[in-house]
């Protein structure tokens, strides 16, 4: 077994003391031992259960959430976050929300409509709500929100996706409630685009300091906020669908998973965020008195971007010998314990209804073979992975010894935490990654594999994709829209550079006191989720 080897540190990040310390108030962090997860589990040992508990949460309580730690460049600024999702989903409203089938269906929308060509799209807004800060909701507040979003000094990620179907001039209030986009090319998806995290809508006279005052309509208003330390949630008791069960939310930025876990069984905190547990530990932590284990299946979607503009990964023919090499069922096997499915480099799960079932090769002896043609049959690499998430270190393991069968061999470095994100992803020539699963299959194609994107992790670029999601952003036809975006999945794990070794189950790790959690993506059910303590 080929060793891990640590990456030297940002010397400009925050340590990990730093971290830590902004866990004010849970003591003992780091110093609990979890005894034999690293080991298989016994005969004894409960199962994981399916589903977190379900019933009246009594009124009141507040709810202790830990999260990984963030760069201290944390933002409420939803359309340029990439870290802050718990606060986002407590503070905020988007137009359009999706259910726990990936429908879009109304929030701060009641209703909409499109005209033949699916350029013009007209939504009807609710009457009455108001914002934190006790204005009124209206379009004028959308309209400005958006155009936020496209903002290129914004730096939003769905920028990309957004303008290429409209610019800042589409928008217009044909009354306070009736809000029209006037679309630059056919989109038969724009609603499901306006789901993204970064679409949530903030007063329009608040855009410019949204990043720290976190104003918007949510079940909850902020009560304080500190980029990668701690912050707090008060229940908004004029929310328009009622007020939440909780009085509040406490977070605790917490950078190792280990001590995230430590806290919740020592019941210092309620719930994990932004964690999978891996499987040894989700044992441990379902057999405990105090915490158990609310399971998604196929939740987190798992890749391995090769970043297609560097030179190791520049030839087509490597990036090919990269997925035909490894078997991506012994991955599951190994880095997920079985718990989760097998991606074969589609970046879509078997259980949504634009999948396509074609599996690609597992040929290792065609693999070396497209290396030596590459000039490259002694390919060498670093694979970059990062405690930030716990089981991004096994799949790298997984693949590294995957992929020697067919003389590929690769040194796993070790990168921190808190600077992952900022400093190796996108920028290094191979590492590992990880999205949530479930969003609209038109955002998730074009957000991460759209030519010029800035969430296209690998900046692979292929005409002929690109070409297919304008055909079927123009296609109304609901069943030749999906053929056409099936075509573009094969392309994907054709020719493109991102392989999706497998889609893990998503294991998150919660107090046995908490009912009501029911997550979609990284959300929760934020007016349900409650204690029955």
């Amino acid at each position: 077994m080929q060793p891990i080897v640590p990456e030297p540190r940002n010397a400009h990040g925050p340590s990990r003391r730093a971290l830590i310390t902004g866990a004010a108030g849970l003591a003992g962090l780091g110093l609990l031992t979890l005894a034999g997860c690293s080991s298989g589990a016994s005969a004894g040992t409960p199962t994981i259960p399916e589903t977190a508990a379900t019933g009246v949460a009594r009124r009141g309580g507040r709810l202790r959430i830990a999260r990984p730690a963030a760069s201290a460049a944390e933002t409420l600024d939803s359309a340029s976050s990439l870290s802050a999702y718990e606060y986002l989903g407590a503070l905020y409203n988007r137009l359009v929300k999706l259910d726990q089938q990936g429908t879009p269906v109304p929030d701060l929308a009641e209703e909409w409509s499109a005209n033949a060509d699916g350029t013009e799209w007209t939504f009807a807004l609710r009457r009455g709500v108001t914002f934190h800060d006790g204005s009124r909701f209206t379009a004028d507040d959308a309209i400005a929100s958006i155009r936020h979003i496209l903002d290129e000094k914004t730096g939003s990620p769905q920028a990309g996706v957004l303008g290429e179907v409209m610019d800042a001039d589409s928008m217009r209030a044909v009354d306070p409630y009736t809000l029209r986009f006037s679309l630059t090319k056919p989109n038969a998806e724009f609603p499901s685009l306006l789901t993204a995290y970064q679409c949530y809508i903030v007063p329009a006279d608040a855009v410019a300091d949204i990043g720290r005052t976190g104003i918007g309509t949510g079940p909850f208003r902020l009560s304080s906020f500190t980029p990668a330390g701690a912050g707090s949630v008060e229940a908004y008791a004029d929310h328009f669908a009622g007020r939440p069960a909780l009085d509040g939310i406490d977070f605790y930025s917490i950078q190792d998973t280990t001590a995230r876990v430590n806290a919740l069984l020592a019941g210092q905190i309620d719930l994990i965020s932004q964690t999978n547990l891996d499987f040894a530990t989700a044992r441990v932590v379902s057999a405990s008195d105090r915490a158990t284990v609310a399971r998604s299946k196929n939740a987190q979607w798992y890749t391995i971007p090769m970043l297609a503009t560097s030179d190791e990964f520049s030839d087509p023919r490597v990036r090919q010998a990269m997925k035909l090499a490894y078997d991506p069922r012994k991955i599951v096997d190994t880095a997920l314990q079985g718990t989760g499915s097998a991606g074969w480099d589609n970046p879509v799960p078997p259980q949504l209804a634009a999948f396509v079932d074609d599996h690609r090769e597992y040929d290792p002896d065609k693999a070396r073979a497209l290396l030596k043609q590459a000039g490259r049959e002694d390919f060498r690499a670093a694979i970059y992975t990062s405690s930030y998430e716990s089981v991004f270190t096994p799949m790298a393991v997984a693949y590294r010894d995957a992929v020697a069968d067919a003389g590929i061999r690769l040194t796993v470095r070790n990168a921190s935490s808190d600077s992952y994100y900022t400093q190796i992803w996108m920028q290094k020539p191979l590492m590992v990654s990880y999205w949530f699963t479930g969003r609209p299959i038109d955002q998730l194609l074009n957000q991460i594999f759209r030519s010029g994107s800035s969430y296209n992790e690998s900046a692979w670029s292929n005409e002929t994709f690109d070409g297919l999601l304008d055909d079927a952003r123009a296609e109304m036809d609901d069943a030749k829209r999906l053929t056409l975006y099936q075509d573009a999945q094969r392309l994907v794990v054709e020719q493109g550079a991102d392989m999706t070794p497998m889609f893990g189950d998503r294991l998150v790790g919660l107090s046995r006191d908490v009912v009501n959690y029911s997550e979609y993506g990284f959300e929760f059910d934020y007016l349900r989720i409650g204690l029955r303590r």
